[in-house]
Parts: C-alpha cells; structure tokens; sequence
C-alpha cells in the first residue's frame, strides 16, 4: 500500500437552522435538506461537482441521496444510521477513504426534518430486547438514560443542583452571536433553575432541540486543498472506541472509552487540551460535555462541574466550547454543524464569535461509540 495521504476538509455548508425552526413544514424533505447544504459546500469548497468521487450519507438513504444530490456513479458511497454518533464516524470514514487513496474527493451530508415530521426522540429508545422493561420504568429516550447517569455522577463527586447551569448559559451565550442558530435569547443562572424538569435533573435548557436542517461537509488531500479558495483545515489525528450495551448509558461515563480515544489521538497528534484553542463537544444534553472534559483530560475525573467555570469555556476564556451555540443553542444537527463550526473557527471566519488565533480545533463525542479528531488550520 502506498503512504498514507494527508486529508483536509475544504468544504462546508448548512442550512438556516433558525429560520427552518420559525417555519415548520409537514412536507419538508430531509434529501432537499441535505441537497441544499451540499450545493453550498461545493461552492465553499472551489470544487465542481464532477470531482467528488465518494459520497457518506447519514440519516438520508444513499441510494436514493446518491440520486436527489447528483452523486450516483461515484466511486465509494455507503450510509449511516441517523444517530449523533455518525457525525465523528463519518468524517473518520472519509478520512480512511482519501488517505489510503480509494477515493480523492468525499462529500458527507447530512438531512434531517424531524422537527417538522414530529419527529420524538423517545417512546422507545431501541430494539434491543430488553428495551420493553426499560420502558416500564420512563426509560424510553437517551434523556432519561443521560439523566439517571448525571444522577450517578452528582452522588458520586458531591455536585450541587445547578452545576450544569454555565454550560447552558455559554452555549446560550454563542448562540446570540451565530445569525443561523435557534436560541438567540440568553439566560440566566436564575432562569436556568427555575426551568422545569424534563428528567430530572435535567431541566428544559439541559435538553437539546430537535429541528430541521442539512449540513454537508467535503474532504480532499492536502495537497489539492492548499490550491483550493480557502485555509485548508487538515485531519491532524482521528480515533474511536465503542463502549456499548442495550443501554444508552455507561457507569463510568463513557470514560474508559474516552480514555482510549484520548490517548490514540493525543499519540498521534503530538497535541495535548493546553494546544487546543476551540473545542466542540457533542451535546445532546449538557451532562455530556462533563462527562467529556474528563474523559480527555481537560479536567480531573469528578471535577468538571467545577472546571468548566464560564471565565474558562466562555469565547475569551482559556478553553473556549460549542463557540456556535452547542445542540442547546444553535441546533440539534446531531453533531454535524460542530463540525461547521471547528472549520470555521480555524479559518478566521465565525465573525462576532470568533476564538482569537484559534488554529486548533478538537472535536469529541462521548457515546457508545465515542470519536475525536483535532484539526489544525494550515
């Protein structure tokens, strides 16, 4: 096998998320969704169409996506699943493809319309056979399973009610700053405690939002991205490890999982958090950004209730997360426009919420399968 080729992403574009939540349409259709952010992201990118010659869909078919985009006779095509995790899955699958040369330009998109289709994300989380007895017992969502796992970590660590309250602020805070982003207001530690329990502990602003939306994002080599319009953002390391069970939970907080992936990538990368200058952490519920700064050595275990102070992850902070808004301001793109947002922090171009010299970008999820990369803007 030849060397391995370095990999960029050189492209991205999404949809009006704000503007897709003020205006739900029962016949809005996810591959117009997808169609639309990929159209974007070949112009961001200086491609044409006719170059990409490998196509990663998630939550839209790809036989019928390859037909909508335009992309049927690529060389590589395949889909993922419609959970959050595909996200990080994704763009290291697109990374394997061009780095080992079996296709040179990959499209990933992303459609979703489960806000207007009244989508719900419960009712029976999965099809595993024990999911009948847990929906006995109000387990019938990733909430719930998050919930009972921050419950775990309160009791173990000694965490008061409202230490989750700055994460929610912060993203709030981004997300007054990002024109496409849902949640515009901010709030405050008060009004984040007097919000009702949707599981509790876990409050209405602890909860991500469904919506709708199309997100595309396009990799090549490095050595077409630095002739391609924009600062080539390059795939520094990517890493995985599963932590999986018939439930949506795990009793260190995906921790050891975390652990391995942390130290795969910062193997690779040479690269350490104190490097990092922006990072976005996938969000579905705000525990999960506790359970993350741990599991990658941003904080000590038991201490990012404490840690994650909004001096420190705050835009001007030493440690700034979810600059756009997180998946409690911006939107739930179930981690696609995370993505968006580490590219666009790294090249200069997030406007009002831009990181200062931010030239590094890290991007974890902690989940059954958890994923990171780090990106470096060259």
């Amino acid at each position: 096998m030849n060397d391995l080729r370095e990999v960029a992403i050189v492209g991205v574009g999404q949809t009006d998320f704000g503007a897709l939540y003020a205006n739900r349409d029962a016949q809005r259709d996810q591959y117009a969704l997808g169609a639309e952010a990929l159209r974007l992201a070949i112009a961001d990118s200086g491609l044409a169409k006719s170059d990409i010659d490998g196509l990663l869909t998630a939550r839209i078919q790809y036989e019928h996506g390859g037909h909508v985009l335009g992309l049927g006779n690529v060389r590589v095509i395949n889909g993922l699943e419609g959970s959050g995790r595909m996200s990080g899955v994704a763009i290291q699958q697109a990374t394997a493809l061009i780095a080992t040369g079996q296709a040179d330009v990959v499209a990933c998109v992303y459609g979703n319309n489960g806000r207007s289709v009244q989508m719900k994300y419960g009712g029976g989380y999965t099809a595993s056979p024990t999911s009948v007895y847990d929906s006995l017992y109000g387990m019938t969502s990733p909430g719930a399973y998050v919930s009972m796992m921050y419950q775990r970590y309160r009791h173990l660590y000694g965490v008061p009610d409202g230490a989750l309250a700055p994460l929610a602020i912060n993203n709030r805070q981004n997300a007054a700053l990002n024109p496409v982003a849902v949640m515009r207001e901010q709030i405050t530690a008060k009004q984040y405690l007097a919000s009702r329990f949707i599981a509790e502990p876990l409050r209405l602003y602890d909860y991500c939002i469904i919506n709708d939306g199309g997100v595309a994002i396009i990799l090549t080599t490095m050595d077409r991205a630095k002739d391609l319009p924009h600062r080539p953002v390059r795939i520094a390391g990517t890493a995985s490890a599963a932590d999986v069970s018939n439930y949506y939970t795990s009793p260190s907080f995906f921790y050891d999982a975390s652990q391995k992936v942390a130290k795969d990538l910062y193997t690779q990368t040479g690269l350490k958090p104190k490097d990092v200058d922006v990072t976005q952490i996938y969000d579905n519920f705000t525990p999960t950004i506790l359970f993350s700064l741990e599991g990658f050595n941003y904080a000590p275990q038991g201490q990012a209730w404490e840690w994650a102070s909004l001096d420190r992850i705050g835009r001007h902070g030493t440690s700034p997360i979810n600059t756009a808004g997180g998946h409690t301001g911006e939107s739930y793109m179930q981690g696609w426009a995370h993505h968006v947002e580490a590219v666009v922090q790294l090249r200069g171009e997030a406007g009002e919420r831009q990181v200062r010299d931010a030239n590094v970008a890290q991007y974890i999820c902690a989940s059954p399968i958890t994923t990171s990369h780090i990106l470096i803007g060259e």
